[in-house]
């Protein structure tokens, strides 16, 4: 075999297993990045390691392949913190970075810092790279433990600040293995007898119900989840990462339900005398904090990881394998349904209209300042077939979760599992591995702040996304909460806390290379997003929206 270096190997193995963007701050891996100039690799460099994570995050989730970010030794601890969201996500990515040498160590080393252990808290595998000789099993390594059972992010220290262990020479084979090139690798089949006993407890609940989570999405099974649910005449609600498995206008749809939900969603799963989870941990947001089920409540889990089965609520029946091959089980074994649940059906799509009487006003407002729900409305209205919807936590999470629609074929919703900020580097790594696709970012203004310098990035790159800010120069979230720290009414300059100066960020956007408009009134958001849908750049919607606006809390009983 012949010697290579281990930079070379880098950069093979990254174009063999069918990366097509590396998202980092300089200065890592420099021979690595020298050798894939001609492998089609886009080298993204971006202003902050956490964005480069985010990008990465971003990347995975709608390509469901691992996306790659790299940092020198300096930014690790930035990039470990950057991988919290694809750790609470589930999302495969593979981080990069540089490590001490062992004769530097102890001696006040320029730049050196342990941040090794940081990443044992954000990773499902961490890993040095000491020697060149162990590259080619770590990187494969890597690679299995990102994708397999459920994903998640992973992290190889290469030894040097910038990673120059892959400078050395050695005999390096370049073994590719195919099935972890993406989630998932497997497909398990449950057992024949846990098919046949869910579908039995399924077939004589009177109000059952079935919550899609991350793991449908992840695992390709939309199409599955609603033809179960039509052939058994189930309701389905959905958490937020499995926001557009089924159309919001479907009639068995009831909507997101949990902490970010719309109430009738919430309602229909309070209501249920059994719950079929599928691909969700149930943990507190889709649960409104294991208020919704009530505990108690029989449950049926299907999941690809057996320690998630029972966490939060013990099961009547579990379901351990994939849930796309799983949900096929169940559709191949089920009969004619002759349940009809008729009143069940009615119930919930009363609770469906009801709740959408109640937010019609908003959703059709002209007032000014702008509602969110508007915004959203609009937002619906425009999305085109196959479109995608990045957007942040909080209320950057909680309009586009309740007051979006989502009607026409593959379209979907991809949002911070957390970390404010993340909305918008997380929708250019959407962008990247979905170049075809629309891409809108729905994100507020104080979330924007956080990464605001990544406009240079994507106008460098050309990574065309709408960004849609709803600016009420605030965290007007926060508003309830000081309310209640000072004691019912806040005083004095109690607002400095929470309140932002004015600005335009159409205006800011453009010196940075990408276009823009600032909106005002809600006639006009149509033509903008339009125009931002067509724009051939960047394009940011400045949309001046109501501080006093308030998303609605969660319905809980």
């Amino acid at each position: 075999m012949a010697k290579t270096n281990g930079a070379r190997h880098v950069a093979e193995f990254m174009h063999a297993y069918g990366v097509t963007h590396i998202f980092f701050v300089p200065a890592i891996l420099l021979k690595a990045m020298a050798e894939m100039e001609d492998m089609g690799i886009r080298r993204v460099m971006v202003h902050g390691e956490k964005a480069a994570a985010y990008m990465a995050d971003g990347y995975a989730r709608v390509s469901r392949r691992p996306g790659v970010c790299a940092a020198q030794h300096i930014g690790a601890s930035n990039l470990a913190a950057g991988l919290r969201d694809a750790f609470l996500a589930s999302s495969p990515v593979l981080a990069l970075t540089g490590g001490p040498t062992p004769g530097s160590r102890y001696r006040h080393a320029y730049q050196e810092m342990e941040d090794f252990p940081q990443f044992d808290a954000t990773t499902k595998f961490n890993a040095r790279v000491d020697d060149v000789t162990r590259l080619p099993g770590l990187l494969r390594q890597a690679f299995r433990e990102a994708t397999s059972s459920a994903p998640g992010p992973v992290h190889l220290q290469l030894r040097g600040h910038h990673g120059q262990v892959t400078e050395s020479e050695a005999d390096l084979e370049l073994v590719v293995e195919n099935e972890f090139f993406a989630v998932p690798p497997f497909r398990p089949t449950a057992e024949p007898a846990k098919i046949s006993e869910a579908l039995r407890r399924l077939s004589v609940a009177e109000r059952p119900v079935i919550v899609a989570g991350g793991g449908v999405t992840w695992s390709g099974a939309e199409t599955e989840i609603v033809a179960l649910a039509e052939k058994l005449l189930i309701p389905v609600a959905t958490s937020l990462n499995a926001k557009g498995t089924i159309a919001d206008t479907h009639p068995l749809s009831v909507g997101v339900v949990g902490a970010y939900s719309r109430d009738c969603a919430n309602r229909a799963v309070a209501e249920a005398d059994l719950v079929f989870f599928v691909g969700s941990h149930a943990g507190g947001q889709v649960t409104a904090n294991w208020k919704i089920p009530v505990p108690g409540r029989p449950v049926i889990h299907l999941d690809i990881d057996p320690r998630e089965i029972g966490r939060n609520y013990p099961v009547s029946v579990g379901l351990l394998g994939d849930a796309r091959t799983v949900l096929r089980q169940m559709i191949d074994a089920a009969g004619d349904e002759n349940n009809p649940r008729r009143p069940w059906l009615a119930r919930a799509a009363a609770l469906v209209a009801e709740w959408r009487a109640g937010a019609a006003p908003h959703l059709d407002s002209d007032a000014m300042p702008m509602r969110p729900e508007r915004i959203c409305s609009e937002i619906s209205k425009a999305l085109p077939e196959n479109g995608i919807v990045v957007c942040d936590t909080g209320h950057s999470g909680i309009w586009p979760a309740t007051m979006i629609d989502f009607n026409r074929p593959n379209q979907r919703l991809i949002r911070s599992a957390g970390s404010m900020g993340w909305g918008f580097p997380g929708a250019l790594g959407v962008k990247c591995a979905a170049p075809d696709r629309p891409v809108v970012c729905f994100t507020g203004d104080g979330a924007f702040y956080y990464h605001i310098a990544e406009l240079e990035t994507a106008a460098r790159y050309g990574i065309n996304v709408v960004v849609v800010v709803n600016n009420n120069s605030s965290l007007n979230q926060e508003i309830p909460l000081f309310d209640k720290a000072y004691g019912g009414k806040q005083r004095g300059r109690a607002d400095e806390m929470w309140r932002f100066r004015e600005i335009d960020f159409a205006k800011v956007a453009q010196p940075l290379g990408c276009d823009g408009v600032r909106v005002e009134k809600p006639a006009d958001l149509a033509k903008a997003l339009k125009r931002g849908l067509a724009s051939d750049r960047p394009f940011v919607i400045d949309a001046v929206s109501d501080v006093n606006a308030l998303a609605d809390k969660a319905w809980t009983g």
